[in-house]
């Protein structure tokens, strides 16, 4: 039995970046519960990240032109009938894509690639909880909220807070991994330097780029 499941999990994984359009969105692979490895930051690498975790701006997008903000509203709405299989309700779907937006785009990081790391971390569950204490959307390790805030990990189910760490965790590995995306993605993980958790982000992330619509 156990064979068996590795064996779907192996098919799976070699599925996901084949799939492509919102279609593909019906195909549920396991969602993989990650879990950060607890490292020493420097005293200038905390306090940078403790600032980004502590600005409590509300996610409300702000745009500089017209063009811009019809785009958003172009994603937005792509988004939402991709998304409508797990989120039913309009505002709510509204609130976290508005929210997943926002941070990532904060945090420096492609929208898509965020979206595909929930799909496979949590596959989109506000109160997900992983073996290891992993919590919310983009399973945070409570460890994080000792480091740099308040040490109350139940904040982590919050939409914006769990969305504001996982984003500003992945900005910290990027850049320790001088922009390698699969080295990062392994890291958040706690899998740094094996294929399978950042294959299957990589392939979720196709599911959530505008132009598959």
């Amino acid at each position: 039995m156990k064979l068996a499941r590795r064996k779907l999990l192996g098919d799976a994984l070699a599925l996901s970046p084949l799939l492509t359009g919102s279609s593909a969105l019906f195909f549920q692979a396991p969602a993989w519960a990650g879990a950060q490895i607890e490292e020493p930051l420097v005293d200038s690498v905390r306090t940078a990240l403790s600032s980004a975790i502590a600005n409590h701006a509300p996610p409300v997008p702000e745009f500089s032109d017209t063009e811009s903000r019809l785009s958003y509203l172009r994603w937005l709405g792509t988004m939402s009938e991709r998304l409508m299989k797990k989120k039913s309700d309009w505002m709510t779907r509204k609130e976290f894509l508005q929210t997943v937006w926002y941070e990532a785009k904060r945090a420096g990081l492609d929208v898509s690639l965020v979206l595909g790391l929930i799909q496979v971390e949590s596959n989109f569950r506000k109160f997900a909880v992983s073996s290891v204490g992993a919590r919310g959307y983009m399973q945070v390790m409570p460890f994080w909220t000792r480091v740099l805030a308040d040490g109350d990990a139940g904040k982590l189910f919050h939409l914006q807070t769990n969305l504001r760490f996982g984003c500003v965790i992945l900005r910290h590995y990027l850049d320790r991994e001088r922009g390698d995306v699969f080295m990062a993605l392994g890291r958040y993980n706690g899998s740094r330097g094996k294929p399978q958790y950042p294959s299957a982000v990589m392939g979720a992330q196709k599911l959530w780029a505008p132009q598959t619509a």
